[in-house]
């Protein structure tokens, strides 16, 4: 475990990286947006994680949300607009002038978060979110816990909130297994029989329709290819137990496996990571990464038969999220 300066915002507020070790893992975290910044596998000479190479870059949003945690709401909002007990809410317009995409130009990833707790394998992170942020109703306190054990990378999450308010958190991690900045011969599968069509500015258009027969059919694991997913997969009508929902191949044979307790799984396959380099030199573009997003269903607030995401006051949002890694090199 170490804990070291990592740089300045430009207000003045200081950055701290925590390096985390579990013997078979170990991963650098950083305290802004609780964002990891590369995860390293025994036996395996690359981070299976893109990273960025300095606070600038993040600063800069170079690659948007990169290991970020995302909320207060994760995804997309449509017409960055709400009903909620009566009352309309607008919420920062930060996608394409119209739309709301990960809580805001504001959002956690751009959030210096407190180090609340620290050991070897995990630190816990903790935010709070003043009642009106980027629109949204309600004082949201949120605690991240991320930790490594036995080859696995967890996120538990937990909010509580002084008004009823959509709350999702996510971790926006960007997976490249082989280290070779292509993902399009990654194999993936999804415990997911439905998914989530979109319009042409990515908002659900509230259909939940059958993956059987689509290319959106990750049942059986079968190669990515480069087609331009960014769709929210079904997992479950509502927060369930953690299980497996999701397991990711890189031809090298490193996998990921991903156990979660959320409703739905966000797959983003990267077709628009702009060419940038990311630390280590490596360079990205389009099929570079993807990202695994566990999460609340997209827009839920504005669609009444999806699973409700309204956090409440006397309620606790919680979501864990395991990562857990193997390789046959």
């Amino acid at each position: 475990m170490s804990l070291e300066h990592f740089g300045k915002l430009p207000d003045g507020r200081e950055i701290h990286r925590v390096t985390l070790s579990d013997g078979d893992l170990k991963a650098q975290v950083l305290t802004l947006g609780a964002t990891v910044q590369s995860l390293y596998l025994n036996g395996v000479d690359h981070s299976l994680m893109v990273g960025l190479p300095n606070l600038t870059s993040y600063v800069q949003a170079t690659l948007p949300y990169c290991g970020a945690i995302v909320g207060r709401f994760a995804n997309r909002i449509g017409r960055a607009r709400f009903r909620l007990d009566g009352m309309d809410f607008e919420t920062d317009p930060n996608f394409r002038d119209r739309h709301t995409l990960h809580g805001g130009r504001d959002g956690t990833d751009r959030q210096v978060w407190a180090i609340q707790d620290l050991e070897p394998d995990r630190v816990t992170l903790a935010l709070t979110l003043p009642d009106g942020h980027m629109g949204f109703p309600g004082e949201l306190a949120i605690s991240v816990t991320i930790g490594l054990s036995d080859g696995a990378l967890s996120f538990d999450q937990r909010a509580t909130t002084t008004a009823p308010t959509p709350c999702s958190l996510a971790h926006h991690g960007y997976f490249d297994l082989d280290g070779t900045g292509d993902i399009c011969r990654h194999r993936l599968q999804i415990e997911a029989d439905h998914y989530l069509p979109v319009d042409d500015d990515l908002i659900p258009t509230g259909h939940v329709e059958l993956v059987a027969g689509t290319s959106f059919d990750f049942r059986a694991e079968r190669p990515i290819g480069d087609h331009p997913y960014d769709h929210n997969f079904c997992l479950s009508d509502g927060p369930r137990p953690s299980r497996a929902v999701a397991q990711l191949t890189g031809a090298s044979g490193v996998s990921m496996q991903i156990e979660t307790t959320a409703c739905g799984l966000q797959f983003y396959a990267g077709a628009g990571i702009p060419r940038v380099t990311a630390q280590g030199g490596r360079q990205l573009g389009a099929f570079a990464a993807l990202a695994l997003e566990t999460q609340h269903w997209p827009d839920a607030m504005n669609h009444a038969h999806f699973p409700d995401p309204i956090l409440r006051p006397g309620d606790t949002y919680r979501e864990s999220t395991v990562y857990r890694f193997r390789t046959r090199i």
